[in-house]
Order: structure tokens, then sequence, then C-alpha cells
């Protein structure tokens, strides 16, 4: 049993093969949706839509409203609809808070809050008249510790504002059956945390633990599945930690 059939989703920071946007995009193809893969580098998504089985891959800055708004449309019209968004793009900063400057401070809320803004604004439209429509948004557990490990204070804040988007669309969109949700990971092994740690701190974190490993991209692709698919078709406004344990709260 496939749990996206007939589907039309449109996957975002899909560009690299070892990140969370491609693990979603390869699993929502498997269960049976049409996919759209979205990215920073067209000449890096298009090779990877071709490989991955998706319909097209489009070139996309995040933080760049008009250019979200062309690519939704785009996608929207190859799709036939739209049922299901995700926002995986993002990006991480590591500076203390005296040395973030003023263009570190607005890359960063530009890019990981005003994108997930962006993107959900531009596919209201589509989502509207969507298929048990949803939104997923890709924020993080250092939205609820304060940063940390390899996101500083702008990171967590941009991670936060996630959530309170997330809650606040969740109210105004569920009337019109649009539900939305985020996942907040903990470390997840790809190229943006792989070799950042030492092995002695690795050691101290994955210690800390519960499950005694750090996170896959495919173990986030299967929480945006259920959250994209009819198994949490009344959940919406929600935050799922999928951390292993690292954070109990």
């Amino acid at each position: 049993m496939t749990l996206l059939p007939q589907t039309r989703a449109i996957v975002t920071g899909a560009g690299r093969k070892d990140g969370i946007g491609w693990a979603v995009a390869q699993l929502f193809i498997q269960n049976g949706a049409q996919v759209i893969l979205l990215d920073l580098d067209q000449d890096s998504v298009h090779r990877e839509a071709i490989e991955i089985g998706a319909l097209a891959g489009i070139g996309c800055d995040v933080s760049d409203q008009a250019a979200v708004r062309d690519a939704v449309d785009e996608a929207e019209a190859l799709l036939g609809g739209l049922d299901c968004v995700v926002n995986s793009a993002g990006i991480v900063n590591a500076a203390r808070l005296h040395q973030i400057t003023d263009t570190d401070w607005h890359r960063m809320i530009d890019v990981n809050l005003g994108g997930t803004f962006n993107l959900l604004q531009a596919a209201i439209p589509a989502l509207t008249k969507g298929i048990n429509a949803s939104f997923v948004a890709i924020s993080s557990m250092a939205a609820m510790r304060g940063g940390g490990l390899l996101g500083s204070s702008h990171y967590a804040a941009s991670k936060a504002g996630i959530l309170g988007l997330v809650k606040g669309a969740a109210r105004e969109l569920g009337p019109a059956k649009i539900r939305v949700n985020a996942l907040a990971p903990g470390i997840v092994d790809t190229s943006m945390t792989r070799g950042k740690f030492g092995p002695d701190w690795e050691k101290m974190l994955l210690d800390q633990i519960p499950l005694g490993r750090f996170a896959s991209p495919e173990d986030i692709a299967k929480a945006c599945l259920f959250l994209a698919s009819d198994l949490s078709c009344y959940m919406t406004g929600v935050t799922l930690d999928v951390n292993g344990g690292y954070f109990l709260h």
C-alpha cells in the first residue's frame, strides 16, 4: 500500500543526495506521489530530479518571494494541481551572538523563516484546491534549546519563528482544509553536520541520545511522510520531535 496515491507535491532543499529534502522526495515518490524538486542550484536539482524520478527540478532561492511564487506556479502547472509542500531548504551558522553581522542575521531569517513564509503564502491558492492538503515545515530542535551545537542564536530564532508561523497558519488555514505542521529534527547525519564534531564530542553527544545514534535523512523523511499522508488527517499545528530522545521536554 502506498501512502500518497495521486498526491502532487513540492519538496524544497532537494538538490543534495545526502540531504533531508532528497530523502523526502525519494520516499514520497516511492509512496505514489508526483514530486517536483526545488533547490537553489538549478543544475544540481535538475540532475537529482532525473535520477530520483521526479517530474522536474526547479532552481529557486526560497528567500526571494517573487521567485518562489513563479516556482510554485510553474510546479502547479506541471503537476496539474498541488496537494503537499515540504520546505526543507535552510542554512545554519554557528557564529556567537557578538559575532553575528547584520548580513548574517538577515540572511538567516530570510532563508529559514522567510523561505517558509514565502512558500506557504505562494502555495495557499493551489493547496486550497488540493486533496488532503498539507504543508510541512522543517524546523529544528534548536528552536526549543536556543541553538547550540552547529546553530547559534540567529539560527535558533529563525527555527523558532517557523514554529510560531506554523501554529498561526494552522489556525487560519484549517477552515480551508489545509493542514500545517512542523518537524523538529535533532542531529541529522548529512553533509551539513558530518565531520563537524570531533571524535570525543561525537561520543559525548551519542551518549546523550537514548536511541544511541544520530538521525538519518530517511528518519526525517518518514516523519514527513506521516505528516503529509492521511495517517495524520486530524493533526494540524503540531511540532513533531524527531531526535531519538536527545531533547526530552
